[in-house]
């Protein structure tokens, strides 16, 4: 029981810091270490791991929302484009045999790290506003069509690639770009969990209860430090927490 709940606190912890700071998938950081150190099975190591997503993300948009830091109206139209397009990746997904891409988020998280120490997005929330309001929204329902088959094709990797897309195709500062993603992942995670929790059962309630509330503490405390950070300490944050939970992950794949 005491191993348990130390995976589920520091697994919530990996997921809340990933979410807060960078938008990231509560998924990519609970379910390898949910199945590396209590052996549990995949698939309700994802539930709970999107389960947890739900709460953390929800309370991550509301905390960059407050601080007007979420761009509600282009996020929704991106969201319905990356649910609709998710269900189209994972059917044509379903045509493809030995798919060797399950370590993609993995990778992409380790990358997105490297990549915000290296090369910070410093675009300033006056800049991204420029933007035309109608291009950005063609933009949004494209890049959300990209995101979504990604994601249904692969199976992973959805909080990274929303926030690839926000700050590098969408030129959104960070901030706003990870309010927008946590907002996204809200819907796109409760979504996920209750088809999960629908097919093959809540499963570990323990694990379960102990997961959400670590993730949301943690998630609480990144957003609302995030929010206050200049916008170089944010990045290199933001870096640092990606790329250790990127080498913990591919550690925990391929050294497990």
């Amino acid at each position: 029981m005491l191993a348990k709940i130390f995976v589920c606190f520091f697994a919530g912890m990996g997921a809340g810091l990933g979410t807060g700071f960078a938008g990231m998938s509560a998924a990519a950081a609970i379910s390898p270490m949910l199945i590396t150190f209590l052996g549990m099975e995949a698939y309700q190591a994802v539930g709970i791991a999107l389960a947890s997503d739900v709460l953390a993300s929800a309370v991550s948009a509301w905390t960059y929302g407050k601080n007007k830091n979420l761009d509600i109206k282009n996020g929704a139209v991106m969201m319905a484009a990356v649910l609709l397009f998710t269900l189209a990746g994972s059917y044509v997904s379903s045509f493809v045999p030995n798919r060797t891409m399950g370590g993609f988020s993995m990778f992409m998280t380790l990358m997105m790290g490297i990549k915000f120490i290296v090369r910070p997005v410093m675009t300033t929330k006056e800049s991204s506003e420029q933007c035309d309001l109608k291009q950005r929204l063609i933009r949004s329902i494209l890049s959300g069509m990209l995101v979504g088959f990604i994601c249904g094709f692969v199976g992973a990797g959805g909080g990274m690639m929303m926030l690839l897309v926000l700050t590098s195709l969408l030129g959104y500062d960070l901030k706003t770009a990870v309010g927008t993603s946590v907002f996204i992942m809200t819907f796109t995670a409760f979504t996920g969990s209750v088809s999960h929790f629908a097919i093959g059962g809540i499963g570990d309630l323990t694990c379960l209860v102990l997961c959400v509330l670590s993730t949301l503490l943690w998630a609480r405390v990144a957003a609302r430090f995030a929010n206050k950070a200049e916008p170089a300490v944010l990045n290199r944050a933001a870096g640092v927490v990606l790329t250790v939970l990127g080498v913990v992950m591919v550690g925990f794949q391929y050294l497990g």
